[in-house]
């Protein structure tokens, strides 16, 4: 196990992010975030400012504080932007170097997207995406498909360059229709924009596209307080961006989402969400939350992904959930094993698709997780800490009906009230699904009650009024069988069969 800091230096923040490493898996411990606005004010003379700089110093001091105070052994520190084009590039990093003790390495615009892309193709399950990334100094676009880039452009244009080129032409309104016709020039530049598949998803990486979903969460109560996969629709997204530009900054940073650092910024990073959106007509957009950091973490933690990105990624990160949450890695591996075995075996009683088996795969390997926190009312606490999970390649729908099911499989029961929170998300026809997938991993959970792995498979017989479900051994299985046929009521109130277990 390891413990490094990465340090991202950007032409609006400067954050640090410190992630534990274990067994090729990574786990965000702590972070901090400083508006350092780097960027600003280069374009009259290339150079970064005295006050700048010593805004960024003071906050790396800070950050090496925090590294040490938590026993960081790596710091992993880059720059982007600001810092790729400031002429006064050297002497800067060599003043970080002498103070802070903090080698910086500047990413090229090509390393930069690279690792842009890897933190998003290993974290979402989206075939064909186009990434927008809006940063304080520049705009990045990755267009990949099978999982491979096809193309990338940084324009050299961020939030922070934008409000300051535009900032005297009038009404913020005034300012944002500009930067729409700008950046609007520059796609038009970019020939390979004008063949996008179809099917491509468009995806938004950054902090502004955080702020967004924060804002959105707020307008639409949202009860999901995860950002990652976070569906927007482009009607919604309008609405945002005429609300926000048509406020002056005071009162922007009174909205509730919006970082009040952001405020003065967050038009112009609204506006080339707009251009893009428009001139790729695009109807809906999903938002990601994991990026360059994120990029240079899956390099840290897992190398291949260098050379290639991960296969499964839901699977890669229901393993890292399990084994952060202390979970009983076999006994997780068994209880998801039977759980498919049930749900194939019994799909012409419940007749649900294939694709709810990634739900019922979320409920299985985590269903346990809420014992680190307290044995009674585990179920509920599993419950709780799948809902406020990021899970990599899981909808939100997803999430939210697997957290029930594993909150459920311990009786059929479900909580009206909170049920109700979630009517945004899931319907009342959901319901049905959850009782029944919770039925399903119930038993498969008693089936290895022993963690020892002694029920290896299930064969099960639809006759009749019943279910005959014939088990093979690797050993005494009394406690596992005895168990699991203590199901047998919420089974027959579910499926309309009584239930044997041989």
């Amino acid at each position: 196990m390891e413990k490094i800091g990465i340090i991202d230096l950007g032409s609006n923040s400067a954050r640090l992010v410190i992630v534990k490493l274990f067994d090729e898996h990574f786990m965000v411990e702590d972070e901090m975030k400083e508006s350092v606005r780097l960027g600003q004010d280069m374009d009259r003379d290339g150079f970064l400012k005295p006050q700048r700089v010593a805004e960024t110093i003071k906050t790396l001091k800070m950050f090496k504080r925090l590294c040490d105070a938590r026993e960081v052994t790596r710091i992993i520190a880059v720059a982007t932007a600001a810092v790729r084009r400031a002429k006064n590039q050297r002497s800067f990093l060599d003043e970080i170097q002498a103070t802070c003790g903090i080698k910086v390495s500047v990413l090229s615009e090509e390393e930069e997207a690279t690792y842009v892309y890897r933190g998003v193709i290993n974290s979402m399950d989206i075939p064909k995406g186009i990434i927008l990334e809006i940063g304080g100094g520049s705009t990045k676009i990755v267009y990949y498909n099978r999982r491979t880039i096809l193309n990338f452009v940084t324009l050299g244009f961020g939030a922070v360059t934008l409000t300051d080129l535009f900032k005297d032409d009038g009404s913020t309104r005034d300012q944002t229709e500009r930067i729409e016709e700008f950046f609007t020039e520059q796609f038009k530049k970019i020939d390979w924009l004008n063949d996008i598949d179809p099917e491509t998803q468009m995806i938004g990486v950054g902090g502004s596209f955080r702020n967004l979903y924060k804002i959105n969460r707020v307008v639409k109560k949202y009860p999901l307080a995860s950002l990652h996969n976070y569906q927007f629709a482009t009607e919604d997204f309008n609405a945002e961006y005429e609300m926000v530009r048509d406020l002056d900054v005071e009162k922007r940073k009174r909205i509730r989402g919006l970082s009040p650092a952001r405020a003065d910024i967050m038009p112009a990073a609204l506006a080339i969400i707009k251009a893009f959106t428009k001139y790729l007509n695009i109807e809906s957009f999903t938002i990601g939350g994991s990026g360059l950091r994120e990029g240079i973490m899956f390099n840290q933690a897992v190398p291949m992904t260098m050379e290639r990105p991960i296969t499964d990624v839901m699977s890669y990160s229901l393993n890292t959930l399990v084994k952060y949450y202390g979970c009983n890695v076999q006994h997780a591996e068994q209880t998801v094993r039977l759980s498919i075995q049930l749900f194939k075996q019994l799909r012409v009683l419940h007749k649900f698709p294939r694709v709810y088996l990634k739900i019922l795969k979320i409920a299985a390997s985590l269903a346990e997780c809420g014992k680190g926190m307290r044995y009674y009312g585990n179920a509920q606490h599993a419950r709780y800490m799948i809902m406020n999970s990021c899970i990599y390649g899981a909808t939100h729908r997803e999430i939210v009906l697997a957290a029930f099911v594993a909150g459920c499989y311990h009786k059929e029961d479900i909580p009206a009230a909170e049920w109700a929170r979630y009517r945004d998300i899931v319907t009342d026809e959901d319901l049905d699904v959850v009782k029944k997938l919770g039925v399903l991993l119930r038993i498969a959970e008693c089936l290895d009650r022993s963690g020892l792995g002694m029920v290896t498979g299930i064969n099960c017989d639809v006759l009749g009024d019943s279910v005959i479900m014939k088990t093979e051994l690797a050993g005494d299985a009394t406690l596992e069988i005895h168990q699991a046929m203590a199901v047998n009521g919420e089974f027959k109130r579910n499926f309309h069969k009584n239930l044997e277990i041989l």
